[in-house]
């Protein structure tokens, strides 16, 4: 075996230092460090709670608003106000929950216009005894009738709101709090935290508590401005993969060149729901069969899609310069009606929609001046309530487009959805390959072929007189 000498050793070593210097100085070493640094980056954000990115709805959010109005001689008066932010994700039935975690040993005295679902123990109170002592309070909404003496402005609608792209008047709800052994000053107040928002199901992530400056009021005859003491703002995201790993909807597609229904692809909801219920069962007939329960656990009709929502889209008829599509929504839940839903749709002609039957639209315009993005919804008090299922259990509506010659064609699924939300849940879509497609011989649209064969039928007259 052959000894090195010590000073040989050191200038190999020297060596091989500098070489790992200069690979680490190379740019593909670089970059390859500076890939695994981003992917590691996205990866966190990806599975960081508070993401909750919709690319059609960038900045929609739910915003609390914390208005202290006065100080009391153990704590504060708030305002909280809730606006819905969200161009097409609404709040529907059984509600909003709200809570939070108090920072010190706070208490709620009193509340107009919501109330929490449990008191704690306050048996250390002598006398006047608080609303509620939990560390932790749950707080809902007031249903509506209740007395003119617990109801503040935007209260008592039983938690349901609005999306503000539907009904911005409808997209707000308040309530008013009394909080005690509380700070009596602005350095003194310490805010709550790990606020928690439930719409009526999980989704929601809340971020922390942030002071900002102060809401200013207008009087009641608008000639005198007034300020809160204090204000902080809880802005909550929704994120679809948090509230559940399979979609609550699917699409499927249909047309009048081709004879194929595209279905929902199958299983596209989940299969593990075995206890659904056939169309002819003669359980449906049983007392409180339509009763929603209270973990909202759905009772779906047997389907090979197994969604609580389809959403059909039928191309009808095509025109000269104008095209039809026919759009049904079917509800398979027979425990649960949807009220006020929304139906999002992303197409490349929704920019030229003339004309719409018995649903409402707003366009939306997601990124840039792109206008390919629309939201459909039931008129008020005539479709806005999609039933359970059964016979009732359906919408459905026609849009006429005008068309872009440069751009319409029939050919490679054009007429069809690029994407479809329902209540702001993106839907299952089937594969592209499965679409309906044009037969061989349909290369000449069908205005085309009738003014060949009125042409040909006017010469084989002219021919026969003379």
């Amino acid at each position: 075996m052959e000894l090195k000498n010590p000073s040989h050793q050191r200038q190999e070593e020297n060596s091989m230092g500098s070489e790992r210097s200069v690979i680490r100085k190379h740019p593909c070493f670089l970059f390859r460090k500076l890939g695994f640094i981003m992917s590691v980056f996205l990866c966190g954000m990806m599975f960081h709670p508070a993401v909750g990115y919709d690319p059609l709805d960038p900045t929609g959010n739910i915003t609390f608003k914390w208005d202290v109005i006065s100080w009391t001689p153990d704590g504060y008066v708030a305002v909280v106000t809730m606006n819905n932010f969200q161009m097409y994700r609404h709040i529907m039935n059984p509600g909003w929950t709200l809570g939070w975690t108090w920072a010190k040993k706070e208490v709620i005295w009193s509340m107009v216009g919501a109330q929490t679902t449990e008191q704690g123990d306050c048996s250390k109170f002598k006398g006047n005894i608080p609303h509620c002592c939990k560390k932790t309070p749950t707080v809902v909404d007031l249903l509506p009738g209740v007395p003119y003496n617990q109801q503040i402005a935007n209260c008592c609608k039983g938690g349901v709101v609005s999306s503000w792209g539907q009904d911005p008047a409808g997209s707000v709800s308040s309530f008013q709090v009394s909080v005690g052994l509380a700070g009596t000053s602005n350095k003194t107040v310490k805010l709550p935290k790990n606020f928690t928002l439930l719409g009526p199901g999980p989704g929601y992530t809340c971020g922390p508590a942030k002071i900002v400056p102060s809401t200013t009021f207008l009087t009641p005859d608008k000639r005198r401005k007034t300020q809160a003491l204090m204000t902080w703002n809880v802005t909550c995201t929704y994120s679809q993969f948090l509230a559940s790993k399979n979609p609550p909807c699917c699409v499927s597609f249909s047309s009048f060149y081709n004879t194929t229904i595209t279905p929902c692809p199958k299983c596209a909801c989940g299969c593990r729901n075995k206890n659904c219920i056939k169309s002819d069962s003669k359980l449906l007939t049983a007392a409180g069969i339509n009763t929603p329960r209270k973990d909202n656990a759905p009772l779906l009709q047997c389907t090979h899609h197994m969604c609580p929502i389809r959403v059909h889209w039928h191309v009808k008829l095509n025109y000269k310069d104008y095209w039809r599509a026919k759009v049904a929504i079917t509800n398979f839940n027979y425990r649960l009606n949807y009220t006020q839903w929304t139906l999002v749709i992303q197409h490349p002609n929704l920019n030229n929609v003339t004309q719409l039957f018995s649903f409402d639209y707003k366009p939306l315009v997601s990124y840039g001046s792109i206008n390919d993005t629309g939201m459909f919804y039931g008129m008020k008090y005539y479709n806005d309530l999609l039933m359970e299922a059964g016979p009732l259990g359906n919408v459905q509506s026609e849009v006429l487009f005008q068309k872009e010659q440069d751009t319409f064609t029939l050919k490679q699924g054009w007429a069809f959805p690029r994407k479809v939300y329902f209540n702001g849940d993106e839907c299952a879509m089937p594969p592209p390959d499965s679409y309906p497609h044009l037969p061989n011989s349909a290369h000449v649209s069908v205005p085309v072929m009738l003014k060949t064969f009125a042409t040909s039928v006017l010469l084989l007259m002219v021919m026969v007189l003379a």
